[in-house]
């Protein structure tokens, strides 16, 4: 199922209470991520719940739905799992509750084997570029994850779906 021109649907594979995109936390954000080998796109409605001052979203709320479309676009492009090491946010138009909005974010630089910088952007539903943010992020495999501590042992390889590209439907 294509969400528009060239996206496919890509499978949330990594079991977990992920406040930005797991469906097991039902007051998180549940973020759902389409991918054309270069942007990840999500849509989404921010609930009353998340708000900040009366009726806007939440900078903090915002700042997460950067990181999250940042972090995706960076783990499907490298096929790795990824964390946040920095990251700078600009604000630029207030994000009403209850608007669709749509978040973007892409690979900007592969910097060394395990360091990229990605960049995403939060558009309102008339497509206004209302935040902007750049991060750094550290790639590592799923065994070192592992071994981190980070991943589940008896987790299956979350790359495989993404990798067939076969998620069209997830």
């Amino acid at each position: 199922m294509c969400m528009e021109d060239g996206f496919k649907r890509m499978p949330n594979r990594f079991d977990g209470n992920c406040f930005g995109c797991s469906t097991n936390n039902s007051v998180g954000l549940q973020m759902k991520f389409w991918w054309n080998e270069r942007l990840v796109r999500s849509k989404l409605v921010v609930p009353d719940h998340l708000c900040g001052w009366n009726k806007l979203i939440h900078g903090g709320v915002a700042s997460t739905i950067l990181d999250e479309v940042m972090s995706w676009a960076t783990i499907y492009s490298r096929k790795q799992m990824v964390m946040t090491k920095t990251m700078t946010i600009d604000f630029i138009k207030p994000i009403q509750i209850g608007d669709e909005i749509t978040a973007e974010g892409q690979v900007k630089e592969v910097t060394s084997k395990h360091e990229v910088i990605a960049e995403g952007f939060i558009f309102n539903r008339e497509k206004e570029l209302c935040a902007r943010s750049t991060g750094h992020f550290v790639t590592f495999s799923q065994k070192v994850g592992k071994r981190l501590g980070i991943i589940a042992h008896d987790t299956p390889d979350p790359f495989k779906p993404i990798s067939n590209s076969s998620a069209e439907g997830n």
